[in-house]
């Protein structure tokens, strides 16, 4: 494990009139947010062959810990990960490979199939599954297909959330909702609601919103996570690889790259993010790892175990 992880002669001589200070864990976070296409048992393309009911192929698996080993972050959001026992042998593979994230937590929202986790080296203070949010969709109640994860951890800086989002696809056979734009922009305004009951005042509120939002940034549904009337709810990070391009999504079939993936930070957070800006990783392995790219943030925070 890092040094950095390691809590110095564990709290010892740290008592104080009878009680424990808190741990420091980390002096700095490096978080990033991933869709790492369909890991799970899906239908796919399968060197050239189209496979029925067919887990993520080996070579995607390797070239996908390649790359989060190349990111090596504390906090790891991901979205398309299946059910919990694919989440456990990705943590388990990922520790094989040297990076060992021992605080896993799960959302498994109405669609059955692909869900929303993140995965961590540092303890999560609170868990927090929304996997209830609603919709009015052409008058008929609807859920958010993957909910809203939350996760809190504790800081020197107090309390902050991080929140995983993935909306909707643009795939639908619906005629009255081209591309799903409309399904996709109610789901972002629920979840735009939510964190504003979790976090009223966002100016002085600590919270990330992450994650693949299916769409580009002057869209409705990425607007919409932005800010609800004249109230700001924080600002994407602006972000580029090393060769200074923003692409986040390669779209096989329509040969078409494009900007889907975002963290956006609250007012609250934004003088804690290291340069003012994140990255896309645009290292070893990403090409074959998934059709996305991670974007990635540093943090000058220090986390704290209670």
């Amino acid at each position: 494990m890092p040094a950095r992880y390691l809590i110095p002669f564990y709290r010892a001589a740290a008592v104080f009139l009878g009680v424990f200070a808190p741990a420091i864990l980390a002096q700095a976070l490096t978080v990033a947010a991933y869709n790492v296409e369909n890991y799970l048992v899906a239908d796919r393309m399968v060197e050239g062959v189209y496979r029925q009911a067919y887990p993520k192929p080996e070579t995607e698996k390797v070239a996908l810990r390649q790359v989060i080993a190349g990111i090596a972050p504390d906090i790891l959001a991901v979205e398309e990960m299946g059910t919990q026992p694919f989440l456990d042998e990705f943590q388990h593979n990922l520790k094989q490979a040297g990076q060992d994230f021992p605080f896993t937590a799960l959302l498994e929202g109405p669609d059955p199939d692909r869900h929303v986790a993140v995965l961590s080296k540092v303890p999560f203070k609170e868990i927090r599954r929304h996997a209830k949010l609603t919709t009015a969709y052409f008058g008929q109640k609807q859920m958010v297909k993957r909910g809203a994860l939350e996760v809190i951890f504790a800081s020197s800086a107090g309390d902050f959330s991080l929140f995983v989002v993935h909306l909707k696809s643009r795939h639908t056979e619906r005629t009255d909702d081209s591309e799903s734009a409309l399904q996709r922009a109610q789901e972002a305004e629920a979840v735009r609601d939510l964190v504003l009951t979790r976090y009223p005042d966002p100016a002085n509120g600590r919270f990330i919103i992450c994650g693949d939002w299916n769409d580009t940034r002057g869209s409705r549904p990425v607007r919409a996570l932005q800010k609800r009337g004249d109230l700001a709810l924080g600002e994407i990070l602006p972000a580029a690889d090393s060769h200074g391009e923003t692409w986040t999504h390669f779209w096989r079939r329509e040969d078409t790259y494009s900007r889907i993936d975002y963290l956006l930070v609250s007012p609250g957070l934004k003088s804690f993010v290291a340069e003012g800006h994140a990255t896309i990783w645009d290292g070893p392995g990403v090409a074959e790892a998934s059709d996305h790219r991670p974007v990635v943030v540093k943090l000058k925070l220090t986390v704290i175990a209670q």
